[in-house]
């Protein structure tokens, strides 16, 4: 029993004769039903599927002149777990369907941990976070029917012109990754990381997978989703238990801090890119995931991430969407596992902690008879920091509610336009007509089906001159089903 006492019977409940009722004082048969009706939390909203594997990172570059962090120190190996999900799906779709990937990051580092989230793409949907709820639930279900709905998803996209960068990658072969060991992961975000002389700078950070980049074709992600819904999870867990563990380089761009005042770009808006030209790739080191859980629940379904948890020597930007995450995350997940889910083992940093967060439900670690308040004359430490912070920015300004400041590459289209023109080949071109005139006639009407050519000419007039073609010649594939399916 949950007591520690010998449990009577885990067979049988105990009643009267065979055949009789059974007793209110079988008090074993009453804590396991109980426990039963509460065992399992709320899934995710966004991200609910998905899994991981625990691992190390070792830093193989001197990045010092960037950052003082402990964990980015050449020659420092840091334990760590990633959590890889879809974005869309609920817990128990299939994890081959077109989704953007979720590629979130736990480094147990000497300074407390460090939590990097980010996705399969150096870039997301919407630059505001006050946009994020909305669009989750753009790409969830309909609230008559419960059904996924391609309309309300190209309704949104649509109406949201900065989603076109993003959506050109999900409509890309990009969408459709052949397992999570092939595929590359990204920050997403622009951070800030400052060095032990209070030199500062902007910087993104990116793994490329030493297992090489390899994607489903529509038809083998939709006939493995209908043969084996948890193919990802499945490849990762049978991978490592070979031995054949994953591995990933992780490389940054680097961005003087005051560069970014003058970058012909918003260098904190979540759908830009930095040029490769102008801030190149920086070597730092290796992530090897090595470990598989032992207990799932425990472990992946429980295990919490924030891009607020940060260390010394790295912080946060003006990102606006970064800034929505960092309160968003951990507050999600007060909601989803309890108040005191960062004392759980899959969470809890393995340095010492002394926080002034106590009670709650299901508390475990405590500080005893230690003063509960600061300041106090007890002898228990406090934070008392002042001036300006080394991990901070300067902002002036009225208080506003707008889009970032435009500067002179800015529009919604340029990038996208060239990830069509000049990164994708003639075939990948061809897929991603077929794709996107596929998920147009699986049910978008007008006027949001117009909207929808007129975003696509917009991106390159070509491309969205034969995406109308298809769809008006009703000649696409079968309708895909956005994010849906293959």
């Amino acid at each position: 029993m949950s007591t520690g006492a010998p449990a009577p019977s885990d067979r049988n409940s105990l009643t009267i004769g065979p055949d009789g009722p059974i007793l209110l004082h079988d008090v074993h048969f009453l804590e396991q039903m109980a426990h039963f009706n509460r065992e399992k939390v709320p899934e995710r909203q966004p991200h609910a599927k998905g899994s991981g594997a625990f691992g190390v990172f070792e830093t193989t570059e001197d990045v010092s002149a960037y950052t003082m962090a402990a964990l980015f120190q050449k020659g420092v190996r840091t334990d760590m777990l990633a959590r890889f999900s879809t974005v869309a799906g609920e817990a128990g779709s299939p994890d081959t369907w077109r989704d953007v990937r979720g590629f979130s990051l736990k480094f147990y580092t000497d300074e407390g941990n460090y939590d990097l989230v980010g996705n399969n793409t150096p870039i997301f949907f919407v630059r505001d976070p006050m946009k994020f709820p909305h669009f989750i639930r753009s790409q969830k279900r309909l609230p008559d029917s419960g059904l996924r709905d391609n309309h309300m998803q190209w309704d949104f996209w649509t109406n949201n012109p900065e989603t076109a960068h993003q959506v050109t990658y999900l409509m890309g072969v990009r969408g459709l990754p052949r397992t999570w060991r092939h595929m590359n992961g990204y920050g997403s975000h622009t951070y800030m990381w400052v060095n032990k002389t209070g030199d500062k700078f902007w910087v993104k950070y990116h793994f490329h997978t030493r297992q090489g980049m390899q994607f489903f074709t529509n038809e083998e992600a939709s006939a493995m989703a209908g043969s084996d819904a948890d193919y990802h999870r499945r490849d990762l867990f049978e991978a490592i238990s070979k031995g054949d563990f994953p591995v990933w380089d992780m490389s940054v761009q680097i961005m003087p801090y005051a560069e970014a005042k003058t970058y012909r770009i918003n260098p904190f808006d979540l759908t830009k890119t930095w040029s490769h030209k102008d801030y190149p790739l920086i070597r730092v080191g290796t992530m090897t995931l090595n470990r598989n859980p032992e207990n799932f629940f425990a472990e992946i379904e429980q295990a919490a991430f924030s891009p607020g948890n940060t260390v010394p020597g790295i912080g946060l930007s003006p990102d606006k969407m970064l800034l929505g995450r960092a309160f968003a995350y951990n507050d999600a997940q007060r909601n989803r596992i309890g108040t005191n889910f960062h004392q759980l083992p899959v969470n809890k940093p393995k340095v010492p902690v002394n926080t002034y967060m106590f009670d709650g439900q299901m508390t475990y670690d405590h500080s005893g008879s230690a003063p509960v308040y600061a300041t106090n004359s007890g002898g228990r430490a406090w934070a008392d920091e002042t001036g300006p912070v080394a991990d901070g920015w300067e902002a002036d300004g009225e208080m506003v509610r707008s889009a970032y400041s435009l500067r002179p590459e800015d529009d919604d289209f340029t990038q996208p336009g060239i990830l069509v023109r000049e990164v994708f080949n003639d075939a990948e071109r061809q897929s991603l007509v077929d794709q996107v005139a596929g998920s147009l006639l699986g049910g978008v009407r007008s006027p949001v089906l117009e909207r929808a050519f007129d975003y696509w000419k917009s991106i390159d007039a070509e491309i969205g001159k034969r995406i109308e073609q298809k769809v008006r010649a009703g000649a696409g594939d079968k309708p895909a089903e956005g994010m849906g399916e293959g």
